[in-house]
């Protein structure tokens, strides 16, 4: 068995340890369920696209959208929650930007896709700074509604796809390993 395998198999055991504690009690009717933790191709593969596609959501969306997509969609919940952190505060403005990009390019903008600077709070009064920053995010905003969650669908089926082929890829060398070990063609 693999490294990454007994781990999975010790965390999804542990499981029910977690939801014995009091916090948690409540949640173990909808959360402690095999579909949501189990560890297949399937699941796992489903549950890295959630994740990946969660991930590009504003950050306090996150979490709970990976997880209320999890549970809807019945996949690796773990997987879903962890995937989505490669989204953090380095990555976060580069996202941004080609999600940005992307909407541009799918909304037929022929305009230089470049983000224009958002206005500079010191120079401006309150009520000026809020109206130009108003307007700047009204600029932004269509190319950034419409790119964020096509950048999040493409990621995520890029994730989906890239999964299946590595886990196939590892069953397949598993198998060939065994073979050889065996002296069996």
């Amino acid at each position: 068995m693999t490294w990454l395998k007994r781990k999975m198999r010790r965390f999804s055991a542990a499981r029910h340890n977690w939801f014995a504690r009091p916090g948690m009690r409540r949640l173990a009717p909808y959360l402690d369920r095999p579909a949501y933790w189990s560890f297949n191709r399937r699941k796992v593969a489903m549950g890295v696209a959630v994740g990946l596609y969660s991930g590009v959501m504003p950050g306090f969306t996150q979490k709970a959208t990976a997880l209320a997509l999890a549970l809807l969609l019945r996949v690796n919940i773990p997987a879903a929650m962890v995937v989505s952190l490669y989204s953090n505060p380095l990555t976060v403005l580069p996202l941004y930007y080609l999600a940005y990009c992307y909407g541009r390019w799918l909304l037929g903008s022929d305009a230089a896709a470049t983000m224009t600077a958002p206005p500079g709070l010191l120079a401006l009064g309150p009520a000026a700074w809020a109206r130009q920053t108003l307007g700047w995010l009204i600029d932004l905003g269509w190319p950034l509604l419409v790119g964020m969650p096509a950048l999040g669908a493409t990621l995520g089926a890029a994730g989906y796809l890239a999964t299946r082929v590595l886990w196939r890829w590892a069953v397949v060398s598993a198998w060939n390993d065994r073979k050889a070990k065996c002296g069996s063609r």
